[in-house]
């Protein structure tokens, strides 16, 4: 998978939600391997901006994503720049 820079939260939604279908997944069988109910699925594919940092881990770690931090840079440093 490629990487996607989130910069507003409703796109970690849509990238979710398509990391799901990637996997073929429905919501149904999402919630029931996390634990919680279709709902809470769709409300984090819907609303991710207001789930809890566990709750998308969790998720992101079934979906084989991982969920990367670093600082904001126009241009790469170059490593003789380091």
């Amino acid at each position: 998978m490629d990487a996607f820079v989130i910069q507003m939260p409703d796109r970690l939604g849509d990238l979710l939600r398509a990391a799901r279908a990637r996997k073929g997944w429905t919501q149904a069988q999402v919630a029931k391997r996390l634990g919680v109910t279709t709902q809470a699925v769709s409300k984090l594919e819907h609303n991710a901006g207001k789930a809890s940092i566990d709750r998308i881990h969790r998720l992101c770690l079934l979906l084989d994503l991982e969920l990367v931090l670093r600082d904001r840079r126009v241009t790469p440093i170059a490593p003789a720049d380091l």
